[in-house]
């Protein structure tokens, strides 16, 4: 799971890919961050004898982070419960779109490689494994690590880590296969016009007619505690948003490394949609208005 010296430059070495790990996993920049930080303590209270033994401490860092993953996933059920309304993962930024010239301050999200493990879609299929099944997928699948590692993890034998991969990847087979990104773009430019002048008719058409829509406000700022369904209900309730919302910037950008929209009120993020599109219409909108879910995005505006 890595090889590195235990000195501390590369022990530091290891928080880029220990980030991206714990993200997926998570899909919180925040809990993955302290994840890390987390495995990080662990190693550090470790006595220098015991650093000594370990051959790689990158890949003990890996198995500790995995394993505190796990059990944070373990937890989340009961949290999510707890959330008001739908909990969506934390959208993520485009660095090279929004920060070229690299003179922002460091920030966890800045260390994770936009592909297509991070896009919504993906990572809201993965929200439906079982914690087990989300651990040994993701490392497996997304890191190409192998099973008789994963097991360390798990606490389970090679076999068993193969068959919880496998239960995993039929679960993403059945999500079926993503739009390109110029085929997304371009739907989502289409829906970006028609909201902007509030063309419902348009935006029907946009919309597939089994289409959902899930918005994440986390009990602190106003939105539908239910998914709307129906591309019709969908399309009443954007224009209704942007009928109560005067002022509001519409923005195409990147989100979690896919075309997405951005809203924006005085130059403050307060709306970041995803988009899954299916033979050239919306089948699933993700909008994340959370407040705390939306810090990446903070000094984007």
């Amino acid at each position: 799971m890595g090889t590195v010296g235990a000195g501390p430059d590369g022990i530091v070495g290891e928080r880029r890919q220990l980030i991206n790990v714990a993200y997926r996993l998570l899909g919180s920049v925040t809990e993955a961050e302290d994840a890390v930080q987390d495995a990080y303590a662990r190693w550090y209270g470790l006595p220098r004898s015991r650093q000594e033994e370990i051959l790689s401490p990158g890949a003990w860092l890996t198995t500790v982070t995995g394993r505190i993953c796990l059990d944070l996933l373990g937890s989340a059920r009961a949290r999510r419960e707890r959330y008001v309304g739908a909990w969506l993962p934390e959208p993520l930024p485009d660095r090279t779109e929004w920060d070229a010239g690299g003179t922002a301050p460091a920030d966890p999200a800045d260390r994770i490689v936009l592909d297509e493990s991070v896009a919504m879609a993906f990572l809201v299929v993965l929200e439906s494994m079982t914690p087990a099944e989300r651990v040994a997928f993701v490392l497996h699948e997304v890191f190409r690590y192998p099973y008789a590692e994963i097991a360390g993890v798990l606490g389970r034998t090679p076999a068993a880590c193969k068959q919880l991969a496998a239960s995993a990847r039929r679960r993403v087979g059945a999500a079926g296969a993503p739009v390109t990104a110029a085929g997304r773009a371009d739907v989502v430019r289409h829906v970006k016009e028609a909201w902007e002048t509030k063309d419902i008719a348009a935006l029907v058409g946009l919309l597939d007619p089994a289409a959902v829509m899930a918005a994440d406000g986390g009990g602190m700022v106003g939105t539908v505690l239910h998914p709307v369904e129906g591309g019709a209900r969908i399309a009443r309730y954007m224009v209704a948003i942007a009928d109560k919302a005067p002022g509001l910037e519409l923005l195409e950008r990147s989100v979690n490394g896919v075309p997405g929209l951005v809203a924006q009120r005085a130059g403050v993020v307060v709306t970041v949609a995803s988009f899954e599109v299916s033979d050239g219409r919306v089948s699933r909108i993700w909008a994340v208005r959370n407040p705390e879910k939306l810090r990446p995005w903070a000094r984007e505006s």
